[in-house]
């Protein structure tokens, strides 16, 4: 495993229909949207979770975590913590939940500026929502303003 500081990172975006996924590095606090991972009533393809991380070889795995906005949680964010703690118990990963509280609706704003038609369905714009929660989960490891804290 890499030091802190030098470490890949895979985050999640936990959905029921799919899971948004971004791979980062955290030296250079860059983040990229990978292919989202298809989920049944938020079951994913355990395989396909499997052969991502073998390609990938990452140190930790990021999952956002959907608060509600008084820091309540919801169902939801019991859903996503159950993926992190089903992620951790499977591949023995080192998991951190981090706040995504408008990480969608500011993955859509990007979308809409960058020409989307408005098809979610079709058009996902999970990756784009699991590179926020990276780079959030990268800025508050540093600090700086906007970062998301972790739970």
């Amino acid at each position: 495993m890499a030091a802190p500081g030098q470490r890949l990172v895979l985050a999640f975006d936990y959905g029921t229909r799919r899971i948004g996924v971004a791979v980062g590095n955290e030296l250079l606090k860059s983040a990229r949207e990978l292919e989202p991972l298809t989920a049944r009533d938020g079951i994913p393809d355990w395989q396909r979770v499997e052969a991502l991380l073998k390609e990938w070889q990452p140190d930790l795995l990021v999952v956002g975590l959907p608060l509600n906005m008084d820091d309540s949680e919801s169902e939801m964010s019991r859903r996503a913590r159950k993926f992190g703690n089903r992620l951790h118990g499977r591949f023995g990963k080192q998991v951190e939940m981090v706040d995504e509280r408008g990480s969608t609706k500011e993955a859509k704003s990007i979308a809409r500026d960058a020409g989307h038609r408005g098809n979610y369905r079709e058009e996902s714009v999970d990756g784009i929502a699991a590179v926020l929660i990276l780079e959030g989960w990268f800025a508050h490891r540093e600090g700086l303003p906007g970062g998301r804290l972790s739970l």
